[in-house]
């Protein structure tokens, strides 16, 4: 599905990630998401700057990365050697941290940052796949704990000014998130609760309705189709919401295919 390319500035993107290291690793379950990674940029203008919202990091504040050149953080396990032997040294961006802490601070919202903190997977899966060259100056930006979908909106409002930067505002998650349910043969069969959950999420996020109304499905996304089913517990959902929030209008749907055996979706937004 095609991506119209645009020449302004802020483009907002929730994603799958897929399976840990899997799609760096030729894992064939993630071939379509990882040729469709690598195809993003093409079709985007080149950001000056990278904002990732990882599903793989919580706090008790929302908190960003403030190093200048942040490690890499293997939050995975089991894998092969060579997956702890990756090497992405992408700058950090102090600068936009403290942007993203001035922000939040003038809406209320206390704040934390961390400098000893490595970019999780969530954020260095992606951006290899994106932008293998490492060379766009990227910080992340946690989630807070309690995973509270109307605290997550609420951050995203605070940051509506990024996009007014030539900026990628990345969500880092898995629209569908049940470990138990993955299918790790590489075959692809409907599965009609999570196909239910998926149809609910392209209508909420892309359909014609209000921006009131989609905050207000996104709140109570538990009462979606198979909410539990899809999300066990809502980690990989939230970047969704913060993205969301920022864009404070309707998406595009520019992935709709398998990983991991289950059907997954990808956003994007252009403020």
């Amino acid at each position: 599905m095609d991506l119209p390319h645009r020449d302004q500035s802020c483009h907002i993107i929730y994603l799958s990630h897929g399976g840990g290291p899997l799609p760096i690793l030729g894992d064939p379950s993630h071939d379509k998401m990882v040729a469709f990674m690598k195809d993003l940029p093409g079709r985007i203008p080149r950001p000056e700057e990278i904002l990732v919202i990882s599903a793989h990091w919580e706090e008790s504040l929302p908190t960003v990365i403030t190093a200048s050149s942040p490690p890499l953080l293997f939050d995975y396990y089991g894998f092969p050697q060579k997956a702890y032997d990756l090497d992405y040294p992408i700058p950090g961006n102090p600068e936009l941290a403290q942007e993203v802490r001035d922000l939040l601070q003038e809406a209320g919202i206390e704040s934390g940052e961390t400098r000893q903190r490595g970019f999780d997977h969530g954020l260095f899966i992606p951006l290899m796949l994106m932008y293998p060259d490492a060379d766009i100056p990227t910080t992340q930006l946690s989630l807070k704990k309690g995973l509270n979908p109307d605290e997550h909106l609420k951050l995203a409002r605070a940051l509506g000014s990024l996009t007014k930067r030539n900026i990628l505002i990345l969500g880092s998650g898995f629209s569908f998130h049940n470990m138990r349910e993955f299918v790790w043969d590489q075959s692809e069969k409907a599965d009609e609760a999570n196909n239910s959950f998926q149809d609910w999420l392209i209508q909420v996020c892309t359909g014609e309705i209000s921006n009131r109304e989609r905050k207000k499905l996104l709140r109570d996304w538990h009462a979606a189709p198979n909410a539990p089913y899809c999300h066990p517990r809502e980690e990989h959902l939230l970047p969704l919401h913060v993205c969301q929030g920022i864009a404070g209008k309707g998406a595009e749907l520019i992935f709709d295919d398998y990983i991991l055996g289950k059907r997954a979706v990808a956003f994007h937004w252009q403020p």
